[in-house]
């Protein structure tokens, strides 16, 4: 115990010399830059910063690549808040609360509580970091493919939380999600799965586009629908609200902690990646958290303090088995260990006993780097709030290009473009119907996951995997989360058999077109799978049997909809009927609200906002990613309504200008092929030309 409290003191006094908490701060800054642009993940920038830390000292270049690893999910929370657009995959759960708080005013307290969750989820992750280093060797190499196969299975089972007072329909969409990481060539058979003979398809989908439009461009498409600002009070006061945002956090400090260790234990996991962290952080605060049913989805704080303290906590549980085994956590810790190498540090035992101060200074940078980038974020809020009352004219054409070039950056090819619009269409009827959208994208992050353990763990254990102590806890917890909700159905109908009796004659609606479409498509992709190899089938036939009857199930509840149950306990069943109400408003999404507009103005306008996404994609194809941005801009500014030229030509030359810096020359981004570059090559050397 003495080796190690030395070793945090030399480690944090070696930490504090001038030149490394200069690259630490430096690092900070750009974490937070990437964490703004959508798209721009914690792995690009260690990717971008490695080179640059060669000619480094072991202490200065890790501080360097965890200063910006540790905040880029800081500040990706000011596009989720102010515009419901997730920087990054680990944001999505972000929007559910911290947007609805940004239209009704509170885009400070919202941005406060995200930045001190953080700061504190940050500071616990690395607490935590440093106590299990010398602690949990011996846990970590316990645990093997069933065991991480079946925290997969619970993360899925999360959907029973995540979708309010309708079970069947967060199992669909779950189904859903599941069904369409599947697309691509089966890893084990090399069966190629729903591609469609595209070749984009090979790979799989990726997860950029996928995000950005099941929660991006719908929220963006409200907004044009609106045609108004995205904050709907006048006369913000952002330092009452900053304030308050604070208090908020603190008053519910022990949330903060559990979700902060949720965070930094699914971390831990390699494999799980941060995609799924921030929505089993939010199911778990939506279950323990009182009366949360109630306001979760229209802006509660519990929610973003969930969230946003379980993601600043993952990286220091990322470390874990990185430092302790070679094993990284995720995508970033990889290249991160990739760093370690460079510098002659060899993770396990060496790390832990001749290299301690070394792996301590690890322990201090995420620490610190947590503080200053909260301290950052803070100082530049004020402004940042404010934007959320300017006309929408100013914000969507920008925000629009941003989500477009995000989504490029997933595999730089134009089928994420197709995908991004697509799964927009998706993510906005769904959103209109009140189908839940959260557990369709944890479906799609755990889905190939939940394939590829399977495999491994049948292929070595046969089915005595079932029985391993961990797998058997999981199991039965993750059992216990589909149980509930139906039980609770169960009950508030008064039984099995009147759950399943008291039907009327069909009657069909506009609505039911969605949930029929859906059976068609199972039915149809799920057919294709009969001449496939086994091990390509067998996760798909097994998705495919329990999704189809419960969609069945569900779209016969909704065209043949029950009368009301007998009441026999008055009191109870109308809270029983107030919950289920308040729920099926919610499903845990954020619902759209146009206020008086007919359905029929609602469609023209969410129709003028598609034209208006083709348009760019077609300019985009035309002359380029950074010549098509300033002229959208212009057009969508004029187009809409009117701007002024000057400040329309300003914007749109500005919007370039960022463009052409930032991903052109710094991150050397490789855009599309264009139909000017084949009409005319010699103007190649143009940027995205």
């Amino acid at each position: 115990m003495e080796v190690v409290l030395t070793a945090v003191d030399a480690a944090f006094w070696e930490l504090l010399q001038p030149e490394r908490m200069m690259f630490l701060l430096f690092g900070v800054c750009i974490g937070l830059v990437i964490g703004i642009l959508p798209g721009m993940s914690g792995i690009a920038g260690m990717a971008l910063l490695l080179p640059f830390t060669y000619s480094m000292d072991p202490i200065t270049a890790i501080a360097f690549l965890l200063g910006m690893s540790s905040v880029n999910t800081t500040s990706d929370v000011m596009t989720a808040i102010l515009f419901g657009v997730p920087g990054h995959a680990s944001a999505q759960a972000t929007v559910l609360e911290g947007y609805p708080m940004a239209r009704r005013g509170e885009a400070g307290r919202a941005l406060s509580v995200s930045y001190t969750a953080a700061m504190l989820g940050g500071l616990f992750g690395a607490l935590i970091l440093g106590i299990a280093l010398p602690l949990l060797r011996p846990v970590m190499l316990y645990i093997g493919s069933p065991e991480l196969l079946a925290a997969s299975l619970f993360g899925i089972s999360m959907v029973a939380a995540l979708s309010g007072s309708a079970p069947l329909r967060g199992l669909v969409a779950a189904g859903l999600g599941i069904t369409f990481a599947m697309v691509g060539a089966d890893p084990q058979t090399g069966t190629l799965r729903w591609t469609m003979d595209t070749l984009y398809l090979w790979d799989g989908l990726p997860l950029l586009p996928v995000a950005l439009g099941l929660f991006a461009l719908p929220e963006l498409c409200d907004l044009a629908i609106s045609r108004s600002a995205v904050s709907k009070v006048p006369n913000l006061d952002i330092k009452a609200g900053m304030v308050q945002g604070v208090r908020d956090t603190f008053r519910h400090w022990f949330l903060c902690i559990r979700c902060g260790g949720i965070g930094a234990a699914i971390g831990a996991v390699p494999g799980l990646g941060g995609a799924v962290i921030g929505w089993i952080a939010y199911a778990h605060a939506l279950r323990s958290e009182k009366d949360a049913y109630k306001t979760f989805g229209k802006g509660d704080v519990r929610g973003l303090i969930a969230s946003e303290s379980a993601n600043n906590a993952k990286d220091g549980g990322g470390l874990i088995p990185t430092i302790a085994f070679g094993v990284p956590g995720g995508a970033s810790m990889a290249i991160l260990l990739g760093a370690f190498l460079i510098h002659g540090l060899v993770p396990g035992p060496e790390m832990l006993e001749r290299n301690l101060d070394v792996t301590y200074t690890m322990v201090w940078s995420v620490a610190i780097a947590n503080i200053i980038g909260a301290a950052i974020c803070f100082a530049f809020s004020g402004f940042f709030a404010k934007v959320t009352m300017l006309r929408y004219t100013l914000i969507i054409p920008v925000i629009i290009v941003i989500v477009y070039v995000g989504a490029f950056q997933a595999s730089r090819d134009w089928g994420d473009l197709y995908t991004l619009f697509l799964f927009g269409v998706l993510g906005w009827v769904m959103k209109q119907l009140r189908w839940p959208r959260p557990p369709l994208i944890l479906g799609f992050v755990l889905g190939d996951i939940i394939e590829r353990y399977m495999f491994i763990s049948v292929g070595r254990y046969d089915l005595n995997w079932l029985f391993h102590p961990i797998v058997a806890v999981l199991l039965l917890m993750s059992l216990f989360s589909f149980v509930r909700p139906l039980r609770q159905n169960i009950k508030a109908a008064g039984g099995v058999v009147k759950m399943f009796t008291g039907f009327r004659k069909p009657k069909f609606e506009k609505a039911d077109i969605f949930p029929i479409g859906l059976f068609i498509l199972f039915v149809v992709l799920f057919a294709q799978t009969v001449n496939w190899e086994f091990g390509a089938k067998v996760v798909p036939l097994f998705v495919g049997a329990i999704v189809i009857p419960a969609l069945a199930f569900s779209l016969l509840n909704q065209v043949c909809r029950r009368h009301p149950p007998v009441q026999t306990e008055p009191q109870h069943d109308a809270a029983e009927e107030s919950k289920e109400e308040v729920s099926e408003l919610l499903h845990m999404d954020v619902a759209s609200d146009h206020g008086e507009l007919s359905m029929r103005e609602v469609i023209r306008r969410a129709g003028i906002y598609g034209f208006w996404l083709l348009l760019l994609m077609a300019l985009i194809g035309v002359v380029g990613f950074v010549p098509a941005a300033p002229l959208f801009v212009i057009a969508y500014m004029r187009g809409e309504r009117r701007e002024p030229w000057l400040l329309s030509i300003a914007m749109g030359l500005a919007m370039g200008v960022f463009l052409y810096l930032v991903f052109d020359q710094v991150l050397n981004v490789v855009w599309p092929p264009t139909l000017l570059g084949e009409w005319f090559p010699s103007l190649a050397f143009l940027p995205s030309v």
